[in-house]
């Protein structure tokens, strides 16, 4: 699976990046407000390691947020290219404006508290279906995003198992703090999400590689 290329001057390229970027931002954070900090599932990759650094060491997450995001971004430039962050700079503005407008809103799915299972499937199917979209796009939600395409370009592997490998590693080190019930059904989101988001990205790629890399049907 490759990453799009980086920055094109088509304008129907640009408009259909910005699409799914929007689409996947607004599917994302819609997710994020109305399952995740309803219900309190946590989540692996940085978001996880911002709860981790907070619960040991007091660092505030507008702090450790940006300093975590720095540094995927910093492996992702010099391994993806400025293209890229770009990309994910715009991700970034229309994340944050979503953010904006669902806070403005009455939470619009019912509560889940009560159903754990439930909450963790939606919120991996609404993790994966956003952060797929804006990645597909050639962009990244986030520094876990970031980190994940970075691992890829560097050994090859499947994006499901890059995301898989940070965010099992950072569930791993919560349980130092987290009990091991809830750590569970966080599995059970990163464990959609990350299969998801890798279907979302290839989805339709193959084929095109193949038809690219086969004379009779170019």
């Amino acid at each position: 699976m490759k990453l799009p290329a980086s920055l094109h001057l088509d304008p129907r390229d640009i408009a259909r990046r910005l699409a799914l970027i929007a689409l996947g931002s607004a599917i994302l954070t819609f997710g994020i407000h109305n399952v995740h900090q309803i219900v309190g599932i946590t989540e692996g990759g940085v978001i996880g390691a911002l709860l981790l650094v907070n619960h040991w060491f007091g660092l505030p997450s507008s702090i450790a947020s940006p300093i975590l995001d720095i540094v995927c971004y910093a492996v992702a430039l010099r391994l993806l290219g400025a293209g890229f962050l770009g990309w994910s700079a715009v991700s970034s503005a229309c994340i944050a404006g979503f953010y904006a407008l669902w806070e403005h809103l009455p939470h619009l799915l019912p509560d889940l508290t009560a159903l754990p299972l439930v909450a963790s499937i939606a919120g991996g199917l609404f993790v994966g279906m956003g952060a797929g979209l804006v990645v597909r796009a050639g962009a990244s939600a986030g520094g876990d995003d970031a980190l994940a395409l970075s691992i890829q370009k560097l050994s090859g592997w499947r994006l499901s198992r890059c995301y898989l490998v940070t965010d099992l590693s950072v569930l791993g080190l919560s349980l130092s703090y987290i009990p091991v019930t809830s750590i569970v059904f966080s599995l059970i989101t990163v464990c959609i999400s990350s299969p998801l988001i890798d279907f979302i990205v290839g989805l339709g790629t193959q084929d095109q590689e193949a038809e690219d890399e086969d004379p009779v049907l170019a």
